[in-house]
């Protein structure tokens, strides 16, 4: 026991008052006497100044007596141990105290050995009181910790146009949300040339460092929820009173980052929406600002002037191919070159069709470039993928074709530069760069063929090279890591079983349980109950 603790003695006769300070171990006991009062009132202003954790008290006193002391000091804190000391005469009336909250009451004249026992017992009780204290405060802070990161989990899903009902996380507060809001997206400047100067601890060292200043910056500025999206991307939500600040708000962002993170940024706000299921469009809407940082420069503060999809001026009216928009993002994720070029030719026929000016059209490819280069970059490759050549091509093309033409070789190049930079790493290497992805996302809906996506090999040679690599199958792997998470949580944590399931992957809490008992020969409740036996 490294914890000291205090006491306050009280007493009307001196001699008593000397033989309690001299005759008990008070140093070997854990315990420190920070004063001594001759009567009730001197003892309650003690006990007011000082805060004592034990009173050691004569029951018998002029004006304010033991008992009413006791009443008085232990309204104010009910842990306190008061230990009283009575004569033989008072013996009815030390019952009396012990009825009403004393801990412990020792008889005059006083035996030192009982007293020292009676202290050693309390020190203990006070031992006990306070690891349950931090053990408490360790759950609270535990459970409130997973209580945000699933709240973070279903904004990102549904800021992602993940649809799925997400029925298991309806215990989460999110009302403020059915109210009309604004999103702003926070992205670092070049961060493709940044993030390849900086290692992974940088990496994890500059983005906690700006997680924390903008949430900081948050707690104080009206922000209804903040949470990390894409790498290098926040998100923050204002309630739409916000909207007439949203200039100044976005302007005090940059700086903040600027001089505590010493980093450059760019904020682009959204259209006013309403709801949870509105999140994916005021993304789109806030990304749709931030567009505007190719011609208007960086460390700048950006509103979405179009209110729906990046179409740029002179195309109201005309019917934006959405479709193609999403096709090409997820043929980029799988580095799908044919699927690619084969979307761009199609985006070439509706574009001809759209009767546009050469300015319009241009400022509309140079976005979808914008737009493509951003997808590729979140593959996390080492090296930063060039946009500048691209961007002058589309500047200087005078035909459709030419723009289009530009675009398919940047397609080319980023792919096969991406599919290279694979194909230079080990086996062992690719499989341990798979393994942190799922260590990292192992909370999502994750598909295999989303992790060999990421490590740039086809679903078949990924599924064999897992394999030969770690012993286990994609899903095993998947499984044992998200149970290990869960047996860390129910043995650390009071978050209840259907709590528990979606913070480590599983929509269904039932279906949770089977898997947990499969691996574990136990239910949740029962790992639990051992755990803390």
């Amino acid at each position: 026991m490294n914890h000291t603790y205090t006491a306050l003695l009280v007493d009307d006769e001196p001699i008593i008052l000397r033989s309690l300070e001299v005759a008990v171990p008070w140093e070997e006991l854990g315990v420190r006497i920070v004063g001594k009062a001759r009567n009730g009132e001197e003892a309650l202003r003690l006990y007011h100044e000082r805060k004592p954790d034990m009173i050691i008290s004569d029951i018998r006193m002029p004006s304010i007596d033991g008992i009413a002391l006791m009443s008085e000091v232990r309204s104010c804190d009910a842990r306190l141990i008061f230990i009283v000391i009575s004569g033989y005469g008072d013996f009815e009336y030390a019952r009396r105290a012990i009825r009403e909250g004393a801990s412990d009451y020792l008889l005059k004249p006083i035996d030192h050995d009982e007293l020292t026992g009676i202290i050693r017992k309390s020190v203990a009780k006070l031992e006990a009181d306070r690891r349950a204290r931090e053990e408490s405060d360790q759950l609270m802070h535990s459970v409130q910790a997973l209580s945000l990161l699933a709240r973070e989990r279903l904004l990102a899903e549904l800021t992602e146009g993940n649809s799925r009902p997400l029925q298991h996380l309806k215990w989460l507060e999110m009302s403020l949300l059915e109210q009309s809001y604004l999103m702003a997206i926070v992205q670092l400047d070049r961060f493709a040339s940044v993030n390849k100067q900086w290692t992974s601890d940088e990496k994890r060292l500059w983005f906690f460092a700006v997680r924390n200043i903008l949430e900081e910056w948050s707690t104080h500025n009206e922000a209804l929820a903040m949470f990390p999206f894409h790498s290098g991307e926040w998100i923050l939500l204002f309630p739409a009173e916000a909207d007439q600040r949203k200039e100044h708000l976005g302007q005090e962002i940059v700086s903040h980052i600027a001089t505590y993170a010493k980093l450059s940024c760019s904020v682009g706000f959204s259209k006013q929406v309403r709801g949870l299921e509105q999140l994916n469009t005021a993304y789109r809407s806030a990304q749709n600002a931030l567009y505007q940082r190719f011609f208007a420069g960086q460390q700048t503060v950006f509103a979405d002037r179009a209110g729906h999809a990046p179409t740029p001026d002179g195309l109201e009216g005309w019917p934006y191919p959405r479709w193609i928009e999403d096709e090409l993002m997820q043929a980029i994720r799988a580095l799908d070159l044919f699927r690619l070029l084969g979307l761009l030719d199609q985006l070439q026929t509706e574009l001809e069709s759209g009767g546009m000016s050469r300015e319009a059209l241009l400022r509309f490819m140079t976005e979808i470039a914008i737009i493509s280069h951003r997808e590729f970059s979140q593959l996390q490759m080492t090296s930063e993928l060039p946009i500048d050549g691209l961007l002058l091509h589309m500047e200087e093309a005078d035909t459709l074709d030419a723009a289009i033409t530009s675009l398919k070789e940047a397609y080319r190049d980023w792919t096969e530069l991406l599919l290279g930079s694979s194909e230079q790493e080990d086996g062992a290497s690719l499989i341990a760069k798979a393994q942190r992805y799922i260590d990292n996302h192992y909370r999502n809906d994750l598909g295999i063929d989303e992790v060999s996506d990421f490590v740039g090999l086809s679903t078949s040679h990924f599924c064999a090279l897992f394999k030969q690599v770690s012993g286990l199958t994609f899903l095993e792997y998947l499984t044992r890591c998200r149970i290990e998470k869960a047996r860390y949580i129910l043995a650390n944590t009071e978050v209840k079983v259907y709590q528990l399931a979606p913070l480590v992957g599983y929509q269904d809490p039932r279906y949770f349980t089977q898997v947990f008992k499969k691996i574990t020969g136990m239910t949740p409740s029962e790992y639990r109950t051992q755990a803390m036996g």
